[in-house]
């Protein structure tokens, strides 16, 4: 018999890990089992020629709001074209209402419910052998003309049983890497799938250093742990921060999704000792509305939390990833502002503005009606509206997060953001709600932008608010711009020096071992020439790190020719793009400042 296991990622870059699972699951006794992965961005008439080379007599897909549609369009016509062919749906998509999802899609056979690594090796044991499968736990099937779901199982599989999914295969170099430590959530979260089963379940310790180790030597790129809530047993996760700490060779990058409120002064003081890079982390606040995090069942303590991300964020190593969802019980348009003013005060590297999706047999689905809550029926289920917050004030937020995803996000306008912030509006929320109205006006969400257009139009609000000081506001633009393009031509509504000799002196300061061991000591035996590929200078009428220092000096900074000198090429990205140096000439220079 032949078994295909079908991914449907989000993105190139992701991969499926519960294919392999399921895959390992059922390898002793099925001889002929491939993996296949597309993305949503494949066409079905793509996808279903892959799917029909191969012939299966069993394809299995792993279903999520963000393929469920194609995964039934794919099913129904394979169905036409290959009739013996038996198609199993599993996932959390799939799990509930699943007399639904069969009846609305009748080329379907059986659903695999809940977790599947015991379901599966069950089912597809019976189905090599010609056996009845139709007492199998967890199973739904058709009979008969009906279909049949049977009584979930008792047990689920327990984390050592699992087998490592990445042993025998060739790991790509640009794709994230997941991996699992643990299952289940502590919390009860109603807008998360996690609230529908109890407890936590660890992999062995030593099993997973085993596994971190394997993956390290392999230098890929990211290792993402899709754990809900990796510190959830503080020793456990201060295990495994510790080997990778001592294991890493710098080339893997390590994401967490981490509840802040749980770290303490021992955890903060181990990720002080991350080498920039290494960990990244995604902390879920959501909202710090009080009345909402009770009716969402999220006792969070945000002043902890608050307390906990700034500690982080003082060590300038971790790359850290916010999140806030619109839509939530009892947060109206104005709470959620507060709730992203408290937020954004954090300055994380990302602040995601999400949209809730009443996923099914969530809490929150089952109580839409307590809070009107008025959804898109298809995946993802995305909230219209509710009784607290309009579609209207929604599709404001939906530009207000394209604007943060845009200019804060990318890193690429944070000086500048600062600077328009900390002198013109003491809510960040009203700069980007702003900048969002003036882009619409402007017919700026008809099209694409480059890079070079978005610094321009960031340029053209701050004109059109009649802000001052507009030629400084250049100067910390050009500053932004340069830190993520190394580049000898600047865009035209930039200034740049007119200094026939500029060039010359940049070639001469990179001559002289002094200036080398103070501020580039790693091209120290590497001639002009091959430097200055490396590194750009550029002059500014301004003295841009006091402005990046004290953002509040743009309305009194006065004017002071200065060099910055940057530099690209370095270890770690994570944090920033790459390093900046003041010089007060081009020959003589003082201390770096950072």
């Amino acid at each position: 018999m032949k078994v295909l296991l079908t991914g449907i990622n989000a993105k190139y870059i992701h991969s499926n890990l519960a294919i392999r699972y399921l895959s390992n699951s059922i390898k002793s006794f099925v001889e002929n089992i491939q993996i296949k992965e597309f993305t949503i961005n494949h066409s079905q008439e793509y996808i279903m020629n892959e799917i029909y080379k191969i012939q299966p007599d069993v394809v299995c897909f792993s279903c999520y709001i963000w393929n469920i549609q194609i995964v039934h369009q794919i099913s129904r016509l394979l169905k036409k074209v290959m009739p013996q062919i038996t198609i199993v749906l599993g996932g959390p998509e799939v799990s509930f209402e699943t007399v639904k999802v069969m009846e609305i899609n009748d080329a379907i056979d059986i659903v695999v419910i809940g977790e599947g690594e015991i379901t599966l090796s069950k089912l597809i044991y019976a189905l090599n052998n010609d056996e009845d499968y139709s007492s199998i736990r967890s199973l739904a099937f058709r009979a008969r003309g009906r279909v049949f779901i049977n009584e979930e199982c008792i047990s689920p599989i327990e984390m050592q049983e699992l087998i490592f999914p990445y042993k025998n295969e060739v790991l790509s170099q640009d794709k994230i890497i997941y991996y699992e430590s643990s299952r289940g959530c502590p919390f009860n979260c109603q807008y998360c799938l996690s609230s529908t089963f109890q407890g936590v379940r660890f992999r062995p310790i030593e099993m997973v250093k085993e596994e971190l180790k394997y993956l390290i030597d392999q230098e890929v790129r990211q290792v993402k742990f899709v754990d809900r809530t990796f510190n959830a047993k503080k020793q456990y996760a201060i295990d495994v921060l510790q080997f990778i700490l001592k294991h890493s060779k710098g080339k893997t990058n390590f994401h967490f999704e981490i509840t802040a409120d749980l770290l303490d002064e021992d955890m903060l003081d181990l990720l002080k000792k991350a080498p920039a890079g290494l960990f990244q982390f995604e902390i879920g606040i959501q909202s710090t509305n009080s009345e909402t995090l009770q009716a969402i069942q999220r006792d969070k303590d945000f002043a902890k939390i608050r307390d906990v991300v700034t500690k982080i964020s003082s060590g300038k190593n971790i790359h850290q990833h916010l999140d806030l969802i619109v839509g939530l019980p009892k947060e109206d348009y104005f709470s959620f502002r507060k709730s992203f003013d408290d937020v954004f005060a954090l300055r994380p590297e990302k602040l995601q503005v999400g949209f809730l999706k009443l996923l099914k047999g969530s809490g929150i689905r089952k109580k839409a009606l307590e809070y009107n809550y008025i959804y898109d029926d298809r995946p993802p289920y995305e909230v219209l509206e509710n009784d607290a917050i309009s579609y209207g004030e929604i599709m404001v937020l939906k530009g207000i997060e394209e604007m943060v995803e845009t200019f804060w996000n990318t890193r690429m306008f944070s000086s500048s953001i600062e600077v328009v912030i900390t002198n013109y509006y003491s809510s960040p929320f009203r700069f980007f709600e702003e900048l969002w109205f003036y882009w619409e006006e402007e017919g700026y969400h008809h099209q694409y932008h480059s890079r070079n257009k978005l610094y321009q139009i960031l340029l053209n609000f701050y004109l059109n608010k009649s802000f001052e000081n507009n030629e400084v506001f250049k100067e910390v633009l050009k500053f932004d711009f340069l830190k993520y393009n190394k580049t000898s031509t600047l865009p035209d509504f930039f200034s740049s020096c007119k200094d026939i000799k500029f060039k010359e002196k940049c070639h001469r300061f990179l001559q002289q071992p002094n200036n080398l061991q103070r501020y580039l000591p790693q091209y120290i035996d590497l001639p002009a020439k091959q430097i200055i590929k490396k590194v750009h200078f550029e002059q500014f009428q301004y003295n841009m790190l006091e402005l990046e220092n004290n953002p509040s000096a743009l309305k009194h900074i006065e004017k002071c020719k200065v060099v910055l000198l940057y530099d690209y090429d370095i270890e770690s990205k994570a944090i920033e793009h790459c390093k900046y140096y003041l010089l007060k000439t081009i020959e003589f220079s003082e201390e770096p400042i950072i």
